[in-house]
């Protein structure tokens, strides 16, 4: 099996609004993997597709090679979900939490589990509901990566932390994701958080895939060009060119283009004589301007 998690033609809604809208995603097994995008592009429906806690309308979704219309207890004693809504049972110590998962998972790491608590600053004694929300985050993630899931699904795990909380997650599922091979999803908003923790990405926008890719070969293929020169006389842009806005001297796009061998030509046919100068983007740069791309093509549909 080369892939963890695989979507054909998912789609769930709501009354008209369609929350995921004919998903096609294939997420490869042993990679960390971002499904980023605003609130309410389906990031979370998409998680409770792939684990049936919802049922789509169309398409299907599976889970380690099963279909999620049919996952059992052999299934999800490999599976860990952590969501920021999901509820513990606030009387429980964290110690009780441990106690009260262990006999679920033959697979239970009572070594690990310690060393994540230590890891955490997790010795409280005292029952959930007092703990902050951080602490809570971070009893959740223990309880699930205890029993060594192999495949890990985070639901916008960094909302509301504070700076450290959100250092002492990142830092953990470094570690525990370079000790074994395993999947882990992140389905977030927070582009700078996991742009630490993420070598795959997939961007969501109202229910829709605009790209699923690895980091690395996104990074390369997108830079920001900016034309200065062009005078009174600036051209049309190419279709395959984001529009970005302009400054008093130069013209400014972002082309997805960059590294294939017509890229340059493109830009040199269009531009002669002109002086010409890219620039890397980061991730978040590049979110903002397909994001941007995609709010335009929705206006003209």
């Amino acid at each position: 099996m080369t892939n963890a998690i695989e979507t054909d033609g998912l789609t769930r809604h709501f009354g008209r609004t369609r929350a995921v809208d004919r998903l096609t995603l294939q997420i490869p097994a042993g990679r960390t993997f971002a499904l980023i995008g605003p609130n309410g592009a389906g990031k979370t429906t998409t998680l409770q597709l792939v684990l049936n806690l919802l049922r789509p309308q169309h398409g299907v979704a599976r889970l380690l090679g099963c279909d999620s219309r049919r996952l059992g207890s052999a299934q999800f004693q490999r599976v860990g979900y952590v969501s920021e809504d999901q509820q513990l049972p606030d009387w429980m110590t964290f110690s009780q939490l441990l106690d009260f998962c262990r006999p679920l998972y033959p697979d239970w790491d009572e070594g690990l589990a310690a060393q994540l608590a230590r890891s955490l600053n997790l010795t409280s004694g005292v029952p959930l509901r007092t703990l902050s929300r951080g602490t809570r985050m971070k009893a959740r993630l223990v309880a699930t990566l205890a029993y060594r899931p192999d495949v890990i699904l985070l639901d916008e795990p960094f909302t509301a932390l504070d700076p450290l909380v959100r250092d002492e997650l990142v830092r953990c599922l470094l570690e525990v994701a370079a000790e074994t091979p395993r999947t882990v999803v992140i389905a977030s908003h927070d582009i700078d958080e996991v742009e630490r923790v993420a070598d795959w990405v997939g961007f969501m926008v109202e229910g829709r895939l605009l790209f699923a890719e690895p980091v690395a070969a996104l990074l390369a293929r997108f830079r920001l060009v900016e034309v200065g020169g062009t005078g009174a006389h600036r051209p049309p842009l190419h279709p395959l060119w984001i529009p970005q806005t302009p400054t008093a001297s130069a013209l400014r796009f972002v082309d997805p283009t960059h590294g294939q061998p017509e890229a340059a030509a493109r830009i040199a046919a269009a531009f002669p004589a002109a002086d010409v100068r890219t620039t890397t983007m980061s991730l978040r740069d590049i979110v903002v301007a397909l994001a941007g791309r995609a709010s335009v093509d929705r206006t003209q549909e």
